[in-house]
């Protein structure tokens, strides 16, 4: 019996650039490949507490506009001058939005933030605005979602971050323990600290899994195992877990130390109250001598909150989860910095 093939169900493919043809479209130089490779060994050296620097992971809940996006890049890369002896710092630039259910998915599936889901449009959009903010100077964070969009961007990304509902994901795990780059796992919505440590456990150790290839072909990929795995403290449904006397708790929990630590002062461990990620910034940075945290992220935008998206919308306000607007996330880290540079006479003394 004959399949017979209908016109909407040949609609549901849609071909893409392969990852060699967009980086070869839109190249890396070898002067930023140079500039990317130090600023992941910085990240390392800041993990590995050989740099006391706090590295602070900043930007866009999600990125949806690349306007207002550079033009964060750009007070940031000022600001980096005025604490770069204390704060090391990272654009978070997210083109990816996990979902609890439905939603706008992210930049890099619907740019134009109106249905079409023109995701060739978004992989070349993402990767043109990548290489503008590698530009500027600044090494770049996002989340790994997507493992198909990895080998579109694993030359450009500086650090990045395995959500708390993909850090039990084995296929997550796998493509961390490939990745060039410093991955953080964070513990899970209900505050499992146990799903992240596996995961850790996991890519940090060699892998031979299904993949993608450059030239887009479905190939075995070999992993080495990340070295450069670490631990994210992002809350939980039931409260925070950033405190002093929390990661106590933790460490009693799993006997012994954890990995290195990175706080996520969003989410769980701020009520996702966006407006409180100072005051949970600031008891991590009044802790961290004893804590030993190494790294911190913000959520944070040009503008406060956060806004549905529509036909008029706020210039530099997000439309996922709310942020911190810039003149408080300013303020809030050049405090930050006198505040490190306090605790580092303390230690001198």
């Amino acid at each position: 019996m004959n399949q017979v093939i209908t016109s909407q169900q040949q609609q549901t493919e849609t071909l893409l650039s392969l990852p060699a043809q967009l980086k070869a479209q839109l190249p890396l130089s070898p002067q930023l490949a140079k500039q990317i490779a130090e600023q992941r060994q910085t990240i390392q050296n800041i993990l590995e507490g050989k740099d006391h620097r706090l590295m602070v992971i900043t930007g866009p809940c999600s990125i949806h506009d690349e306007t207002s996006a550079l033009e964060y890049a750009e007070k940031l890369k000022q600001l980096q001058t005025q604490v770069a002896d204390q704060i090391f710092l990272v654009m978070r630039a997210y083109i990816e939005k996990p979902r609890t259910t439905v939603g706008w998915k992210g930049f890099l599936y619907d740019p134009e933030l109106d249905g079409s889901s023109n995701m060739q449009l978004g992989l070349d959009r993402s990767r043109a605005l990548y290489l503008k903010i590698i530009e500027m100077g600044l090494p770049i964070a996002s989340e790994i979602l997507s493992p198909m969009a990895t080998a579109y961007f694993d030359d450009l990304l500086a650090w990045g971050a395995i959500g708390a509902r993909t850090s039990e994901s084995q296929i997550h795990r796998e493509i961390s323990s490939h990745l060039p780059y410093c991955i953080g796992f964070k513990n899970g919505t209900d505050g499992s600290i146990q799903i992240a440590l596996d995961a850790i456990q996991s890519a940090s150790n060699p892998h031979q899994f299904m993949g993608m290839s450059q030239s887009g072909l479905p190939c075995i990929l070999h992993s080495q195992g990340n070295p450069k795995v670490h631990l994210i403290l992002r809350g939980a449904n039931s409260g925070p877990n950033y405190q002093l006397s929390e990661i106590a708790k933790i460490k009693a929990k799993h006997a012994g130390e954890l990995p290195a630590l990175v706080i996520d002062c969003s989410h769980g461990n701020s009520s996702k109250n966006p407006m409180l990620q100072p005051e949970v910034l600031q008891q991590i940075v009044a802790e961290r001598m004893e804590t030993h945290v190494r790294g911190v992220m913000l959520e944070s935008h040009l503008v406060d909150g956060n806004q549905k998206i529509s036909e008029d919308m706020v210039y530099g306000q997000s439309v996922t989860d709310g942020c911190l607007g810039w003149t408080k996330t300013e303020q809030l880290l050049l405090n930050i910095a006198d505040c490190l540079r306090l605790e580092g006479l303390k230690r001198i003394a």
